[in-house]
């Protein structure tokens, strides 16, 4: 997928004490299975770059020009902060929410039941709402569940998702709206991506959308920029991980 969006996000919960909102701005999205993803964002009015993140799956790239900073790390390596929410955000996380995987029988168990929720119409009066809820349980040595899907029984489209991690935990709750078809298929132009624990919410409201378009590999290249400070997030220094010398990658 390929897509020009406008990106809400807000910081802030229980645990902050405060919900702060950030300035809506446009930014572009490429997606491309198994795993790539390249997200960039411009500055409001101007236009310049606010960041530029690459990920082909396991390794991540981002650039934020405003700090000259170039952060390289990899998804499944977390370093919580618990001041700065927006510095936990990793590339798969994105694309998790953003493309749901499909379900696999090797590894894979999936348990459908059905759900009725308490919700309120464009009237404001509450209804109630009857979904299909697909339970789908990690199959290893170990069986947990990994996600939920929710599918509206009305247009049986999904609609929200819930991943959890081995701990039965939600890290992540995405949910999709204002579903519109483009070359033969159905796709959600308002995708809501909320991660309780870190207590950020990103909503990515699409402008334009094509799908099934071949991407290169091309499209998934950052390249570091001369001079920028390099910040590893997958190597521990006394020196709160960071490096001035541009040739270390």
């Amino acid at each position: 997928m390929q897509a020009t969006v406008d990106i809400d996000t807000s910081v802030g919960g229980e645990k902050k004490g405060k919900v702060t909102e950030y300035q809506e701005i446009r930014g572009y999205v490429l997606a491309r299975k198994p795993a790539m993803l390249r997200m960039v964002g411009l500055m409001p009015i101007v236009r310049n770059r606010a960041f530029d993140m690459v990920s082909d799956g396991r390794d991540f790239k981002l650039w934020i020009p405003p700090k000259n900073r170039f952060i390289i790390g990899r998804n499944d390596v977390e370093t919580p902060s618990p001041t700065q929410s927006l510095q936990n955000l990793r590339p798969q996380h994105i694309y998790d929410a953003l493309l749901l995987r499909h379900i696999d029988p090797q590894t894979e168990i999936a348990v459908m039941e059905n759900e009725t929720e308490s919700t309120t119409d464009v009237k404001g009066h509450k209804v109630l709402r009857a979904d299909y809820v697909l339970d789908v349980i990690h199959a290893g040595t170990t069986r947990y569940l990994d996600r939920k899907i929710v599918f509206s029984r009305t247009d049986l489209l999904p609609h929200k998702q819930l991943l959890y991690d081995n701990d039965g935990n939600v890290i992540t709750i995405a949910t999709y709206e204002d579903y519109r078809e483009d070359n033969g298929a159905n796709f959600p132009w308002q995708i809501e991506i909320s991660r309780p624990q870190e207590e950020y919410d990103i909503t990515l409201n699409i402008v334009k959308l094509d799908l099934n378009l071949p991407l290169p590999n091309d499209k998934f290249v950052l390249e570091q920029p001369p001079g920028v400070e390099v910040v590893h997030l997958d190597k521990q220094q006394d020196s709160g991980i960071s490096s001035q010398n541009p040739s270390n990658q």
